[in-house]
């Protein structure tokens, strides 16, 4: 043991200073050369270069050198400022010696020459202010991941007695934060979720997602109606939101086996997909206004009690979906992407969705876009699931 622990546990420093003594290894160089091969300006350099064999082969003197700028104005679009600097070093070490050997008057050679050193301190300022700008966008981008880590907080693929998948595409492929929301808890009266869509974009609608979210997570455990769940909802956005704001959502819960409630304000229907394969919007018995404009209308939800059995598929969604289209205009048909779709795998099926959604556009959707599917398995299925320390996920049905 006392051998195994010399060469083992406490060799670190003796390896580390090894390592100094012996300079990096060979694959440190390999990286090493790696990364500088990344940053060389190989393509401005071989322009320069092209146009050096231009001028050495034809011996046209003065028509060749002014393109010799365009080396360091290439570099400037892919390469830091220092390689910029060197490329359009080398364009004006290269300039002078050809006109010197071309026999290009010194006036205009002088004036070539300053156009060259001006091109490259420009293009050396130019990338100076694209990496500038790269680092502020990627600055932007990490914050916005972690908000959207913060705000539309990762579903497990197992909630309760459901088996669930998650799909959300943002518009500003940039920002990778939206208006639409979504969100699935276990609760003390069984598995909640909603799926809303806010109205506007930009970071007013990333708020007002934000405390609609807040909101439904804190009342979806305390409210044992998923009516009064709603209500919470209505009445903060009443007091929070502008005139012109609302929020479209549909509600859903799973207070008892076999029976899953649905409260639609405003939104797109869900899909009901039957064990059988069959696929159903799930209209609203009592329309209602979206929420926050409850005020404006004497029409109150209503709740719809589905039955929901083993095998049976609930999708909801956002119109960022059933909006899209493809370059003929036409609308994409999601229950019938849906019917070809469907598998006992949420996940494979939204997947399928979503390539096909992405397809259907041409791979950049015009609105952010959510999918939530849930699935409810058959007894035998969460039985020959156990998990890890033998605990069986059946015994966390409802």
């Amino acid at each position: 043991m006392s051998q195994a622990r010399d060469h083992g546990g406490d060799r670190s420093p003796i390896w580390a200073l090894r390592n100094r003594v012996a300079g990096p290894g060979p694959s440190a160089r390999r990286r090493a050369a790696a990364r500088l091969a990344v940053g060389a300006p190989v393509l401005p350099v071989l322009i320069v270069s092209v146009i050096v064999l231009a001028d050495l082969v034809g011996g046209a003197g003065m028509v060749w050198l002014p393109m010799l700028a365009a080396g360091p104005a290439l570099a400037a679009t892919t390469n830091a400022p220092r390689g910029v600097l060197c490329v359009g070093l080398l364009a004006t070490v290269l300039g002078a010696t050809l006109g010197v050997a071309d026999g290009v008057p010194g006036r205009e050679l002088a004036a070539v020459l300053s156009a060259l050193v001006a091109v490259a301190l420009a293009s050396g300022l130019a990338s100076a202010l694209r990496g500038r700008r790269e680092r502020v966008l990627a600055a932007v981008r990490s914050v916005a991941e972690t908000a959207q880590h913060a705000l539309l907080k990762p579903v497990p693929a197992t909630v309760g007695p459901f088996q669930v998948a998650v799909r959300y595409s943002a518009a500003a492929a940039e920002a990778r934060i939206g208006g639409d929301l979504y969100a699935l808890i276990p609760t003390p009266y069984g598995v909640r979720l909603i799926v809303g869509d806010v109205r506007g974009k930009g970071l007013p609608a990333v708020g007002t997602a934000a405390l609609v979210l807040g909101i439904f997570r804190e009342a979806a455990y305390d409210e044992p109606d998923l009516l009064a769940v709603v209500d919470r909802i209505e009445r903060s956005l009443a007091r929070n939101l502008g005139s012109d704001d609302f929020v479209t959502a549909v509600v859903a819960g799973y207070p008892r086996a076999g029976q899953l409630e649905v409260v639609n304000c405003g939104h797109a229907p869900p899909l009901l997909v039957r064990a059988s394969g069959s696929v159903e919007e799930v209209e609203p018995v009592h329309p209602a206004p979206p929420l926050g404009l409850r005020a404006l209308t004497d029409h109150a939800p209503g709740l719809h009690v589905l039955p929901f059995a083993d095998g049976d598929q609930l999708l909801l969604y956002t119109d960022g979906v059933t909006e899209a289209r493809d370059g003929g205009r036409e609308f994409y048909p999601l229950d019938e992407g849906l019917e070809r779709h469907v598998s006992d795998d949420p996940a494979r099926t939204l997947d399928a969705l979503h390539d096909e959604l992405l397809a259907h556009v041409g791979g950049r959707l015009h609105d952010d876009a959510a999918l939530l599917l849930i699935r409810k398995p058959a007894l035998s299925e969460r039985a020959s699931e156990a998990a890890p320390g033998g605990r069986d996920l059946a015994a966390e049905a409802v």
